[in-house]
């Protein structure tokens, strides 16, 4: 027998049971279940996109036709951009009033949702003291209580506060998605902030720096792909939110836009603009879109680094 021969025959014995081989039954049949498993889940992937994408672009080309267009061919491209559609929705319904009353609310309950959040969390998750878990589950909790249960009580509270109502103004509405925000954003910068290295915390107090300065200036830094994927979800769900300005701010002149676009909604029905319909919607949308184009490796990131410590 040859050197060949016996080294092919030590490495005949030495393979696992089953296996034949870089190219052996177990190792086909690996490539086969993952080749499934990668076809399965891409269909799932090319699915969900069309069940989202497709209407998308449907708005879209029909916030460039005209009414009749949009009734008789609503599958069809637009024969001519009409952009006095979206002229009429910003101007005649009123979109550039609401867009502008959301972006302050919005951008007035996310600064302070991410800045009272993440204070909280740095808290919960880096000291020790009576109470720290009663407090953090308390939080949790408040992940737990639908939404429609609490906008009553809401009314009844920004009604009747004492000073000034709240009630049907910018700061008694960013107040209450403040509130609504603040479990979920504690919920996730704990865990967050638990990833990252004490060390560099201990440092820093080595060399002076107070609990607050080394909050904001060395451990708020640190944690900067979780603000910003908190500060995205928390934009998204307070940029759709309906219900509750629905209830607790009924002043049109204050509406913002998910009022704006039910209100616009009940109109066309009537009027039967539906081209600023459309438009109003894209108006809505775009926002949103470009947010989380700008920002969507940074929300990957974000959620990736929390889990791993």
């Amino acid at each position: 027998m040859t050197t060949e021969e016996i080294d092919t025959v030590a490495k005949a014995a030495a393979a696992p049971a089953g296996t034949t081989g870089a190219n052996g039954p177990a190792t086909t049949r690996i490539r086969t279940e993952g080749g499934v498993l990668n076809v399965f889940s891409h269909g799932i992937l090319v699915l969900w996109a069309l069940m989202v994408g497709v209407p998308l672009l449907w708005v879209l080309w029909s916030a460039f036709k005209d009414s009749n267009g949009i009734l008789s061919d609503p599958w069809g491209l637009p024969t001519s951009l009409r952009w006095e559609n979206w002229a009429n929705a910003w101007n005649d319904a009123n979109m550039g009033q609401y867009f502008i009353n959301t972006v302050i609310v919005v951008g007035g309950s996310v600064i302070g949702t991410m800045v009272l959040g993440s204070m909280a969390a740095y808290v919960l998750a880096r000291f020790t003291f009576p109470g720290n878990r009663f407090i953090y589950y308390l939080f949790v909790a408040g992940m737990s209580f639908p939404v429609f249960m609490l906008v009553i009580p809401l009314f009844f509270v920004l009604r009747d506060f004492p000073g000034s109502p709240l009630l049907a103004t910018y700061h008694g509405l960013i107040l209450v998605y403040i509130a609504y925000s603040l479990p979920f954003t504690v919920f996730f910068m704990t865990s967050f902030f638990r990833t990252l290295p004490n060390s560099v915390a201990e440092a820093a107090m080595i060399d002076g720096a107070s609990h607050t300065r080394t909050f904001f200036q060395v451990m708020l830094p640190m944690a900067k792909p979780g603000l910003i994927s908190i500060g995205i979800f928390n934009f998204l769900g307070q940029w759709n939110q309906y219900l509750l300005p629905m209830v607790l701010n009924q002043q049109e002149e204050k509406y913002v836009l998910t009022q704006g676009l039910a209100m616009i909604a009940l109109q066309q029905g009537y009027e039967n603009d539906w081209g600023a319909l459309m438009a109003g919607m894209m108006i809505a949308m775009l926002p949103v879109l470009v947010v989380y184009a700008i920002f969507q490796r940074q929300v990957q990131s974000g959620l990736t680094a929390g889990a791993i410590k």
